[in-house]
């Protein structure tokens, strides 16, 4: 099954190489890309260093925070975290109610967070912690930026003028680039031809931004990782 990895790099190339040990093909052509923070770090001491996202960790490492717990969504960006050089790296279940259960088991309430995110971010689990009494400062550590049109491989699949196997199916890995896909597609009057493909959502909330614009979800992921999500490829053959 040929499938479009709209996620942005450098997840989207992993994600490809995943797919093709599963024998599968991959049009990789994200439809957001990311880029450095203007905003300067903070400055001082956290009781902990939260991220909800892989691409905060390089962010978050270059700052040169003294160091303290690094509390991590889930498996890939502990990860990355690792791999940044962070240290003292806690990994979360994939979700921001494991994430905040995390943290409380690490952190007394009254402590120091810094949330260090990307500039289009939830609500959770800042918003659960200082309700519970910890004192978070979120950063800005990069923007996910949304390409202005949509790619031309993406284009030329939807269209079957490209030479390769049809375009079968969609991965989404956040609502917003699930939303954007769906933008993008009916801006280049190819919304049917978008709709007609199978859709993979690695959560509900991903799900739900495409059944508000009117896209059905073909498959949700027991859990919000990569792992489930592709396993919803076995499944479906």
């Amino acid at each position: 099954m040929r499938i479009w990895v709209s996620r942005p790099e450098p997840g989207a190339s992993r994600t490809a190489r995943r797919l093709t040990e599963l024998g599968h093909a991959a049009l990789v052509a994200p439809v957001l890309r990311i880029a450095p923070s203007d905003g300067p770090p903070p400055t001082g001491r956290f009781d902990g260093l939260i991220l909800t996202s892989a691409n905060a960790a390089a962010p978050l490492a270059a700052a040169g925070l003294p160091e303290a717990p690094v509390f991590a969504v889930g498996t890939r960006t502990a990860e990355r975290a690792d791999r940044a050089g962070l240290r003292s790296v806690h990994c979360a279940d994939g979700d921001a109610v494991s994430l905040a259960r995390l943290v409380a088991a690490h952190v007394r309430p009254g402590g120091t967070l810094l949330h260090a995110a990307g500039e289009d971010r939830k609500a959770e689990p800042a918003a659960s912690l200082t309700a519970a009494g910890y004192r978070v400062t979120t950063w800005t550590a990069y923007a996910a930026l949304a390409e202005a049109a949509l790619p031309e491989p993406v284009v030329q699949g939807l269209m079957g003028r490209d030479g390769a196997p049809p375009l079968a199916a969609a991965l989404h890995f956040s609502r917003r680039s699930a939303e954007i896909a769906v933008h993008l597609s009916g801006k280049a009057g190819l919304g049917g031809a978008f709709r007609a493909l199978a859709h993979y959502c690695l959560s509900p909330d991903v799900a739900l931004g495409l059944v508000e614009l009117g896209v059905a979800a073909h498959f949700v992921a027991a859990r919000p990782s990569e792992e489930a999500l592709l396993a919803g490829l076995a499944a479906s053959d």
